[in-house]
């Protein structure tokens, strides 16, 4: 019981910490279930799957109803992204732990310099008859100054990219918005708050594919996924309230630094037992 009560508290705090620097709950989860409380790679990747399907469902409905969130583009992308996700869980059935650990680690330090890295806010006209024109990815959000129009730019490109996302979410647990918003800011050209706010609407759907997986094995275990379920929504809930009054760019600074340095321990984890 003693060990739950630990596991839900520090749920909470990587649901705050994820929250407050954007990074998510799920690449905190993975080293304090392995590392921290020596959970099987497999199992602590399972428990983060279901953490992140809770976590993305709350948010994702308060953006639709703003209306930043483009549910098109979402569902054409998740597409991509659901397809990868059930290659990736299928993926790591046949990788072993510390193989699985050296990638997570890498697609962290990724990811922590992606989230530090200024983020460009595009606002394209729409192209008459391009693929975005065909298929509809446009829309418009609104902003201070009224209503603001977009359209998508790069599809294909866009696509493959998040075939790559899926997979890395499928095979590490995790949300991989990081590389969601690096596809729809970079490549697609979409505006910064339509990006963010679709990604987050697709990484709860793009979980539940990886999360299918990894449950049908068998590696989805009660005991550990619901602490971790209910205390990332509940520390993510607490970020979310303070995140206007705190100050992130310090944190988000210092926390990067400490990612970093727990992702090269884990790399390094990850080497020293493969060659043992």
């Amino acid at each position: 019981m003693s060990e739950i009560i630990i596991l839900f508290i520090g749920a909470i705090a990587a649901g705050l910490m994820g929250s407050l620097t954007g990074l998510g709950g799920g690449v905190i989860i993975i080293p304090l279930l392995t590392l921290g409380f020596g959970v099987p790679m497999h199992y602590a990747i399972g428990a983060s799957l279901v953490s992140v399907i809770g976590t993305s469902s709350g948010a994702a409905v308060a953006f639709v109803k703003e209306g930043f969130t483009n549910m098109r583009i979402g569902m054409f992308l998740e597409i991509a992204t659901t397809m990868g996700a059930v290659v990736g869980a299928l993926v790591s059935g046949f990788l072993n732990p510390n193989t699985i650990g050296i990638i997570f680690a890498s697609i962290l330090i990724l990811t922590v310099l992606l989230n530090l890295k200024g983020k460009p806010d595009h606002q394209e006209e729409l192209i008459k008859g391009s693929l975005a024109d065909k298929l509809k990815l446009y829309g418009t959000f609104p902003d201070k100054d009224g209503i603001k129009h977009y359209a998508s730019r790069n599809t294909i490109p866009g696509f493959l990219m998040m075939v790559f996302a899926g997979a890395m979410s499928g095979l590490l647990g995790i949300g991989s918005g990081a590389l969601k918003v690096l596809a729809m800011d970079n490549m697609m050209k979409l505006p910064f708050k339509v990006s963010t706010t679709t990604s987050n609407f697709m990484i709860g759907v793009t979980a539940v594919a990886g999360a299918l997986i990894y449950f049908q094995r068998g590696q989805i275990i009660p005991v550990i996924a619901a602490p971790v379920l209910i205390g990332v929504v509940v520390g993510s809930f607490i970020g979310s309230k303070t995140l206007m009054i705190s100050k992130t760019k310090k944190l988000k600074t210092f926390f990067a630094i400490v990612i970093t340095l727990l992702s090269i321990y884990m790399m390094y984890n990850g080497v020293a037992k493969n060659f043992q």
